[in-house]
């Protein structure tokens, strides 16, 4: 479903992806796991158009989109949660969700989109009206991922969903990360919680100085001995 290969990404004089090789297939689940300033967010960047590649190519579906626009990705049907959420807080629950639909005409279609994410976060149901800004972490996170939702897409691109989340929210987005999944939405996932990402994700990379330096299974990438050391805390 999606290619990247040999791709390259400057910040100013920095070299932030030096030549990084990544596929995901349809239907997976697929995490990248590194250390901060390794490269992962540059890489989704990328993917999306927001920072532009100098070499290699981003290929979804068979066609090629390096470099195309960040208005582009909803319509060929990609879209992204982002770190931090970034949730309009002065909207409304619905408001903000309905932002996430933004190209869709179809009224049908967009209570569709309603319907499917109150039935995967009925709290964001109970609070429809209620402003953005006055829900907790873990709600605006529920938010950010229905929003992304709302545009029906093929590829949902993750960013460090459980970032400052209380361990119960970090337990419910990475079920409704595989609830999303069973329902037919292939997964790339940015996450810090190494342990969780790798028991969520069918299989993973992982990315040192803007260069994967290891993949495969997820479950093979968890018994490696110096993944436990450098990032499940064990050894």
């Amino acid at each position: 479903m999606l290619k990247i290969s040999n791709l390259h990404t400057y910040y100013g004089a920095i070299h932030a992806l030096k030549g990084l090789d990544m596929e995901v297939g349809q239907g997976e689940i697929v995490s990248l796991i590194g250390s901060n300033g390794a490269g992962k967010s540059t890489l989704l960047n990328t993917i999306i158009g927001v920072t532009k590649s100098s070499k290699g190519t981003v290929v979804f579906e068979g066609k090629d989109i390096t470099n195309a626009p960040p208005y582009k990705m909803t319509q060929i049907k990609i879209s992204i949660s982002p770190e931090g959420r970034e949730v309009f807080p002065e909207l409304t629950v619905e408001e903000n969700l309905r932002l996430g639909a933004y190209i869709v005409k179809d009224r049908e279609a967009i209570q569709q989109g309603y319907d499917r994410v109150y039935e995967l976060f009925p709290r964001l149901k109970e609070r429809f009206r209620q402003q953005a800004g006055t829900l907790s972490g873990g709600e605006q996170q529920m938010l950010a991922v229905g929003r992304a939702l709302m545009s029906d897409p093929k590829l949902l691109l993750l960013d460090e969903p459980s970032l400052g989340l209380a361990p119960n929210f970090v337990a419910m987005i990475f079920e409704m990360i595989r609830q999303i999944n069973r329902q037919g939405v292939t997964i790339l996932l940015i996450e810090q919680n190494a342990n969780m990402a790798l028991q969520t994700s069918d299989r993973a990379y992982v990315i040192e100085n803007g260069l994967v330096t290891m993949q495969g299974a997820a479950k093979d990438i968890a018994a490696d001995p110096r993944i436990k050391k450098a990032y499940l805390g064990i050894g």
